[in-house]
């Protein structure tokens, strides 16, 4: 039913807790395989990938968009694919509600025109955290534009529709949730949890990456335009 992609770099800790949360929706059959594209690890993640079973994919110096569209490409074995981040760890049962998402969409013969996503939660505590879920939640609903960390569930058919994952340096989660549309993203209730750390330490940055998305999610600026800011 699903094929999973996964886009590593040095994620070796990161990814035994990704792949864990994918076990029991495997032994169900509703994971049919997991392809691990690594953009060139110098750590254990081939190791993790191996011992988990799953499809390892070396692509050295292609960017994260380029190794998503490369794992969808391998992918064989599912009608739907699931991107997802390595840092991400899916909620117990997310895959009831996934599968009840698919075969939803199946009835309706709206494979094609339909993806869905999973609610934002951080794994910190305190209030800082549970306000910027808050934000998550607000700006998934009203913009129809998740981030990569909360994964994305779209049939082949409609992937290849929409011509796949752009190459693109940065953003390309929000340039394919744009190109998928607003009314036509199902936000699940299941949460996708993550660390949330920022990928760099510096305040520019930071402030750069921050100001990317707000022209893509807000002002609808073209993702391609957007990451000249970075």
């Amino acid at each position: 039913m699903i094929s999973v992609i996964v886009p590593t770099k040095n994620s070796e800790t990161e990814l035994v807790h990704a792949l864990s949360s994918l076990v029991t929706a495997a032994a169900e059959g509703v994971i049919r395989e997991v392809i691990v594209v690594d953009g060139g690890s110098s750590d254990g993640t081939e190791r993790v990938a191996d011992a988990a079973g799953c499809s390892w994919v070396s692509r050295k110096g292609l960017s994260r968009s380029e190794r998503l569209a490369e794992g969808a490409r391998i992918a064989k074995r599912g009608d739907w694919l699931l991107f997802l981040r390595p840092e991400t760890l899916l909620e117990s049962g997310w895959h009831h509600e996934a599968q009840a998402f698919i075969e939803r969409a199946n009835r309706a013969r709206q494979e094609a025109r339909t993806a869905a996503s999973f609610r934002l939660r951080y794994e910190s505590f305190g209030m800082g955290a549970r306000f910027s879920e808050s934000v998550a939640a607000l700006r998934s609903q009203l913009l129809g534009m998740p981030y990569g960390n909360q994964g994305l569930l779209i049939s082949r058919q409609f992937y290849q529709k929409l011509g796949g994952h752009r190459p693109l340096p940065e953003l390309e989660d929000l340039d394919i949730a744009k190109r998928i549309g607003r009314s036509r993203i199902v936000f699940l209730r299941a949460a996708a949890v993550t660390s949330g750390q920022p990928e760099s330490d510096s305040v520019v940055s930071r402030f750069r990456q921050a100001l990317a998305r707000f022209c893509v999610g807000t002002l609808r600026i073209p993702a391609s335009v957007a990451v000249r800011l970075l």
